[in-house]
This record gives C-alpha cells, sequence and structure tokens, in this order.
C-alpha cells in the first residue's frame, strides 16, 4: 500500500500528520511545484489544498492518473 500525501499550507495540512499521512508544507506556488517533484514514489494518494490544486492546475502537473489527487473543498 503506498502513502498518502498532504500538500499544501501549513495551517490546513498539519493535522493530517497524526492520521500518519506525509505532510509537505507549500506556502508559495515555487514551493508547491518543488513539493509535488519531491513526493515519495510510492505515494497512492495525494490530498491538496484548494490553492496547491490551483498552483498545479495551472501547471497542468494534477491530472496525472497516478498519484489518485484530490483537492479539499474548505
Amino acid at each position: 500500500m503506498g502513502r498518502v500525501v498532504v500538500l499544501g499550507e501549513s495551517v490546513r495540512v498539519q493535522g493530517y500528520a497524526l492520521a500518519g499521512a506525509v505532510v509537505m508544507v507549500a506556502e508559495s506556488p515555487d514551493e508547491v511545484r518543488r513539493a509535488w517533484d519531491a513526493m515519495p514514489h510510492d505515494t497512492s494518494l495525494v490530498v491538496l489544498t484548494r490553492a496547491a490544486a490551483a498552483v498545479l492546475d495551472a501547471a497542468g502537473v494534477s491530472r496525472r492518473r497516478e498519484p489518485l489527487t484530490v483537492a479539499m473543498t474548505t
């Protein structure tokens, strides 16, 4: 089974570490892109904050089939 990664602003992602997710804090668009590129290779699911999803959508990188990628709604 692969890892779950939660990527985005610190205030929105830190709590997911308590559930065992790999938390990747990214506060700026450049940090979001670098974190995406640095994700562990065995990642199965990525949960993005809305801001991180917007950055990756604009860059066209979050539309891959794997890993499964979802965006937070709030």
